[in-house]
């Protein structure tokens, strides 16, 4: 079933006044692949009532208050998301182009998801309900914000987003477990302040938390700001973590250990609920929208990433282990695609943030956390990770076997190197791969090939590239197919000069025997290590200086180094402009606003 999204609906299920109203920067898609349709689900499933509201009306019409007052007002509290993506990543590209479309719209324009969308819909409901229930902040966007962090777009640190939004809570990292207790604390009547997960705002700092330098002084001294990211990020491990504060103004950020990472049978819990798998009908016949058509008939079969790359944020909010769901939920959740009307017979994705970690474990990080001294898969695979695909393999041949499944698509990025890693089944993992569940290309990510970039990435040296290619090939025409590998790549990551992307040009003919096309330029989103070199131009691993390029010449010119095509247009040499009406105060400020982006 879908969650009520009017005030007809809610009637219809015999519902009084909603516990919980969800606010989201995407349209409403019920599936388990959107965070804000899971977590409304968890907490529909945990006994309270969940209303919707995607992508309000946040336009100075007399009309316009409407939208964000259709639900009324909450009991417990109101959630807040800018949606599967970062707003600022949704509108804005790495060079400074206003993006026209947005995949998680009606009809594919990009009109509805405003700049910093969290802190926009927050004080939107500020403006319209007084003294209202608590804004708790959640999704990508806060959550990758919820410290002193850089912000690409105004070039300079920002504070936690909690302060802007002016929001009660901030939920980070997945959630369900977290917001299920939140809103039984608040229906207790009880101090939330304890929960896993769970950021919030005090005037002094508790014991036993870590105190970080403050906003302040990380806005001004970039080894300051280091010094911050480093000790945030050894404290993401739920095993390990201790609590943190962070003066923001006169008051603290104060951040909880992370919520452990839910059981297997808990992840199962989360997918086995009732989803439509379909854009709720109130927003359906606004347009389509072109997300669903890949995230409808696809399966996650796990969360979190061994990879830790320096420039994703999968570490910092899904986790650095990986969890999976059983191969009996999984079954189940194909044979209820097999029985919806719109299934044609192809799963179109099986996997997680890397397809091939499904039912990888290493003992030592569920027992004692993350090792502080090195990664799971950099600079090679850590040999206690027990690298095995033969239960991938048992499942996507089970997935086969479903009466009405006729293709099972492995379209998840594969992690090359872990297959390589295999002595046992990698290389039988890839021929079944390849014979079964390949829809013309397979997508490999080698970012680079200069080995001073890698090491700043946190990617594997080229070899890898080059062995796996030549195995691919080899079972290819082994079996008489016609398939590629699609080879995604990155310009302008710090450490990378022109040079470097001229002699991956080379590389990519010499080796690849193929120009590719999927040539992205770095965005410094915030949390991440990479992010970290852009602004202070350091690598903080060694302390070495490294080469930043931060015009936007600089960076199309090495995007064109590998496409040989111009790079994208822009009508200005500036970064895209930071709003000060981002906390509206009044109709006239968010019209300015939108006459602006116009």
């Amino acid at each position: 079933m879908f969650l009520p999204t009017t005030e007809k609906e809610v009637k219809a299920l015999g519902w009084g006044r909603l516990d919980v109203i969800l606010i989201t920067g995407d349209s409403y898609i019920d599936s388990p692949l959107i965070g804000v349709a899971v977590i409304g689900k968890v907490l529909l499933a945990a006994g309270f009532r969940v209303g919707v509201i995607a992508q309000p009306d946040t336009g100075s019409e007399p009309e316009s208050d409407q939208d964000i007052r259709r639900l009324g007002e909450p009991a417990l509290f109101w959630g807040v998301s800018a949606g599967s993506v970062d707003s600022m990543v949704a509108n804005w590209t790495a060079t400074g182009k206003r993006r026209q479309k947005d995949d998680y719209t009606p009809g594919g324009e990009n009109p509805r998801r405003p700049d910093r969308a969290a802190i926009v819909y927050a004080n939107l409901i500020r403006r319209y309900f007084k003294n209202t229930a608590p804004i708790v902040l959640g999704g990508i966007e806060a959550s990758l914000r919820r410290m002193a962090h850089y912000d690409f777009w105004t070039n300079r640190i920002r504070r936690s987003i909690i302060v802007d939004a002016r929001a009660d809570y901030l939920l980070y990292g997945m959630a369900e477990q977290s917001v299920a207790e939140l809103a039984r604390s608040l229906k207790h009547g009880d101090d939330p302040r304890n929960i896993r997960g769970l950021c919030y705002l005090a005037q002094s700092v508790p014991e036993g938390c870590i105190e970080l330098p403050p906003y302040q002084a990380c806005a001004t001294d970039k080894d300051a700001f280091a010094r911050m990211f480093g000790e945030f990020y050894c404290n993401n491990d739920p095993v390990t973590a201790r609590p943190l504060a962070q003066q923001q103004d006169t008051r603290y950020l104060i951040q909880n250990p992370p919520a452990h990472c839910l059981s297997g049978p808990d992840l199962d819990t989360v997918h086995d609920l009732d989803y439509a798998r379909d854009l709720h009908p109130y927003y359906k016949r606004q347009g389509d929208v072109k997300a669903l058509e890949t995230i409808r008939f696809s399966i996650t079969t796990h969360r979190g990433c061994y990879g830790e790359c320096n420039f994703c944020a999968i570490a910092v909010h899904q986790g650095r282990r990986v969890t999976w769901r059983s191969n009996a939920s999984i079954l189940s959740e194909a044979r209820k695609m097999v029985a919806h009307p719109e299934f044609k017979g192809t799963i179109a994705d099986v996997g997680g943030p890397t397809a091939n970690m499904y039912a990888i474990e290493c003992a030592r990080k569920a027992a004692k956390g993350s090792c502080p001294d090195r990664r799971c898969l950099f600079p090679d695979p850590c040999a206690k990770l027990h690298i095995d695909h033969g239960p991938q393999m048992d499942l996507l041949r089970d997935l086969r076997r479903i009466p009405g499944v006729k293709k099972v698509v492995v379209a998840s990025g594969i992690r090359h190197d872990m297959v390589l890693a295999d002595p046992k089944n990698g290389i039988r993992y890839l021929e079944d791969v390849v014979r079964h569940h390949v829809s013309g290309q397979m997508k490999i990510v080698p970012e680079h090939t200069a080995a001073h970039v890698l090491a700043k990435m946190g990617k594997p040296g080229p070899e890898n590239t080059i062995k796996f290619k030549k195995l691919f090939d080899s079972i290819t025409r082994k079996n008489g197919l016609h398939q590629f590998l699609t080879y995604y790549l990155m310009a302008a990551h710090p450490g990378c000069r022109e040079a470097d992307m001229a002699d991956l040009r080379a590389f990519a003919l010499r080796e690849l025997r193929v120009l590719p096309e999927q040539v992205q330029v770095f965005t410094p989103t915030p949390s991440t290590y990479s992010t970290l070199m852009y602004w202070t131009g350091t690598n903080p691993f060694t302390g070495e200086a490294c080469f930043v390029e931060k015009t936007r010449q600089g960076k199309e010119r090495q995007k064109q180094r590998i496409t040989g095509r111009k790079g994208e247009r822009s009508t200005s040499n500036i970064q895209p402009p930071s709003f000060k009406e981002e906390r509206p105060r009044g109709r006239m400020n968010i019209k300015n606003r939108k006459a602006r982006l116009k």
